[in-house]
């Protein structure tokens, strides 16, 4: 087998339960060899010098595949510092928190995937490894030979969520100018964690004063019996939103398995997740401070910069993938753009505030601080989002590449479609496209009112289509315009937008 097939991106990935299973705990122990000789050549320093974090989510595979790397670190020379079951971001934090730093961590998860998957995420002070440190990592693994190495490097156990947790109490009291023990008396918030490692959130609004009940799914369970671990689920989202409303409370909040991702519901049980958490998000930073910029990714409505812009703000629309919107965020603010959140509709954010890391837990401590204040004046959240204008009709279809080359059959394709707009008046490319090809049209009578974006997918020979209208009909006459466009495309399987259209 050819490992590179794990790389998801900039984290290893794969089906980790089963004979077959390609990511095995000798691939987890090749793996941690090196990783730690990474660092050591990052970090300028003998291999015997470095000490690599490791934790792990609540799968089935994950104890076994975290024993593997770590001895694969302890076989490199490495030192261990087992964090046991943690978070994604924890994981970074603990990289930069006195009486940890580690030179890089390792998290054993696969995010919001089905339990028989796992993967490694690779994390150093700097932040997540892009893909091809990636990919470096996967060529200097694979001929590895762990049998013949012993094991040299201390292993020690140094649990870290308690810290973690002692961070997120801090940004609440002091979002709340506050010292006292429980700053969240009289606010009521449903936890659900999907039985993944988030459950420990609900102990840490308890111990600040806030009310639980109706909270869910709090235990670790790898199997994930009672919903998806993921905030875009429809499952998982309705499962939470009658939760919330059957408990009367204020608010609830939902992660995926790692907690690098969440969402949050109103006390209607309405969900507040894609567009309008991002609009939130950018209520509250530009309430703070107007003039600021906030960058998405290529899929956001069209009603989203007329929020922002709204509140003060500025709308910086970019490229899908959660590293490649923080890395956009980071470039501006180097360049003079002031710009506090890089966010992805799907619930990846990151604060500059908190060192720009992809942390969902910390996105929803801020949320949790300015609940508390709406409450305190007789307000809720979902009132600052009351303006944001919403699509009538959205619909996401992908459709597959079936030539050999799938990279060059879906460039073709777009530039197909990019021409034909270049043609036709009636057709308008965005100014800030830059990836794929949004169109936008002026349906009916309006004016700007329905888009579609068709970009090629990062890793799978996939066409993703998004497309959104104010008006109704609107998406199946952008669709049946396009379907016309894209007859005949060399390699390209056009059945589901002929179904879409049908």
């Amino acid at each position: 087998m050819d490992w590179h097939q794990l790389i998801s991106g900039t984290d290893v990935r794969g089906r980790a339960v089963g004979d077959d299973a390609p990511l095995t705990p000798h691939v987890a122990e090749c793996l941690g060899i090196a990783f730690a000789r990474f660092l050591a050549e990052k970090k300028h320093k003998t291999v015997t010098q470095i000490s690599v974090g490791l934790g792990r989510d609540s799968r089935v595979s994950g104890p076994v595949l975290a024993e593997a790397v770590a001895r694969g670190i302890s076989k490199a020379g490495a030192s261990v510092q087992n964090y046991g079951m943690c978070t994604t971001p924890a994981m970074f934090m603990a990289v930069i928190t006195p009486g940890f730093e580690p030179d890089g961590s390792i998290m054993i998860t696969a995010s919001h995937h089905p339990w028989d998957r796992n993967g490694l995420k690779f994390v150093t002070a700097e932040g997540g490894l892009e893909h091809q440190e990636i990919e470096a990592l996967i060529d200097a693994a694979q001929v590895l030979d762990p049998d013949s190495m012993p094991i040299s490097g201390a292993m020690i156990e140094k649990p870290f969520l308690p810290v973690y947790m002692e961070q997120l109490a801090t940004r609440i009291r002091t979002g709340l100018d506050t010292d006292v023990e429980k700053p969240l008396l009289g606010l009521h918030v449903v936890v659900d964690a999907g039985n993944g490692a988030g459950g420990f959130y609900a102990e840490l609004m308890e111990s600040l004063g806030a009310w639980i009940e109706g909270s869910q799914f709090l235990e670790p369970d790898g199997m994930f019996p009672n919903h998806r671990p993921n905030p875009e689920d429809p499952a998982a989202m309705a499962s939470i939103s009658e939760a919330v409303v059957k408990a009367g409370a204020d608010l609830g909040v939902i992660f995926d398995a790692d907690c690098d991702r969440a969402a949050v519901v109103d006390a209607n049980g309405r969900e507040i997740n894609r567009n309008r958490l991002i609009a939130l998000m950018s209520a509250i930073l530009l309430d703070e401070k107007p003039g600021q910029t906030i960058v998405t990714d290529s899929v956001t409505s069209s009603g989203l910069p007329k929020f922002i812009n709204a509140w003060g703000g500025e709308h910086y629309r970019y490229k899908r993938g959660y590293r490649n919107v923080i890395n956009e965020a980071i470039r501006l603010n180097e360049e003079g753009i002031s710009c506090p959140l890089a966010i992805e509709t799907s619930g990846h954010a990151a604060l500059k505030e908190n060192h720009f890391l992809d942390d969902g837990m910390y996105l929803v401590t801020v949320l949790i601080v300015k609940a508390m204040k709406l409450k305190q004046q007789g307000e809720t959240l979902g009132s600052l989002i009351a303006d944001l204008q919403e699509p009538v009709e959205s619909t996401e279809i992908r459709l597959s590449i079936t030539a050999e080359d799938f990279r060059e059959a879906g460039k073709a394709a777009i530039a197909r479609v990019m021409d034909y707009a270049n043609a036709v008046p009636t057709w308008h490319i965005a100014p800030d496209n830059r990836e794929g090809v949004r169109i936008s049209f002026d349906l009916g009578e309006g004016m700007d009112n329905g888009w579609f974006l068709l970009r090629l997918s990062v890793h799978d020979p996939v066409l993703p289509l998004n497309a959104e209208s104010d008006i109704p009909g609107g998406v199946k006459t952008m669709l049946t315009a396009l379907l016309g466009v894209l007859e005949n495309a060399e390699g390209i399987d056009l059945t589901n937008l002929r179904s879409a259209v049908a």
